[in-house]
């Protein structure tokens, strides 16, 4: 699988699940895959993954039939490129808050590829829209960037960024968080273009009838509900 796959796979209505392992194997990556995920995000923003570490990674993990998608810790062009290079089937960007910072991630991703017949070399370009005056003020511009393949909303950003407490673990977001997202996917859907959004096991198809095609998953929750069942099956 590639960038190009993913991106044909939600053009013709598909669904791409990408899940974030929260630690810096490749061997934990590639089980991901196996076990069901189209794509890993190696978290170069918080996590601790290097350069040599996405290389390896996404080079295993595209042998296991998925992807590498790497998340840099801020727009910087050369970056970005230096990710691309080491093998990343797609970049996705944080804070991505202007029609302006779209256009430049397209064109770094574009640099990094001249003579390819994609000019984006075949890597998937998502770009995180992250606050709530993004999405309220520039979202109509963001959707005429040619080029961006998913716009994905954030909910922990967009829920801080109005001034809101994010959600503990199991708790579901704010009420003016889920309403902000869903609005915003009406508006990439009704433009014909790909969203997307963070999702669990239990809001996952709320979303999806919202329109998200593009699901970020945390693995903890996946294990701490499987430890949950175990605790439970051997009290009884």
């Amino acid at each position: 699988m590639s960038g190009s796959d993913m991106r044909a796979t939600l053009k013709a209505g598909g669904q791409i699940k990408m899940i974030n392992p929260h630690d810096s194997s490749y061997s934990l990556a590639t089980r991901l895959i196996g076990h069901g995920a189209d794509a890993v995000f190696l978290d170069c923003e918080h996590g601790s993954w290097s350069f040599e570490d996405v290389r390896v990674t996404s080079g295993a993990v595209q042998l296991a039939g998925g992807n590498a998608i790497v998340r840099p810790r801020c727009h910087d062009r050369s970056l970005i490129i230096r990710y691309l290079n080491c093998g990343a089937q797609g970049i996705m960007v944080p804070m991505v808050d202007s029609a302006e910072e779209a256009q430049a991630i397209v064109d770094a991703v574009r640099y990094a590829y001249p003579h390819e017949a994609e000019n984006d070399g075949g890597r998937l370009i998502v770009c995180m829209i992250e606050s709530a005056e993004a999405v309220k003020n520039d979202l109509d511009a963001l959707l005429d960037v040619d080029g961006v393949d998913v716009f994905f909303f954030g909910p922990t950003d967009l829920t801080q960024s109005m001034g809101l407490m994010p959600p503990k673990p199991g708790e579901d977001w704010n009420e003016r968080t889920k309403a902000l997202i869903h609005e915003a996917l009406a508006k990439v859907t009704a433009r014909g273009r790909i969203g997307g959004t963070l999702v669990r096991e239990d809001n996952a198809r709320e979303y999806a009838e919202a329109g998200a095609q593009f699901f970020y998953l945390h693995a903890d929750p996946f294990l701490r509900a499987g430890f949950d069942r175990f605790n439970s099956a051997l009290a009884g």
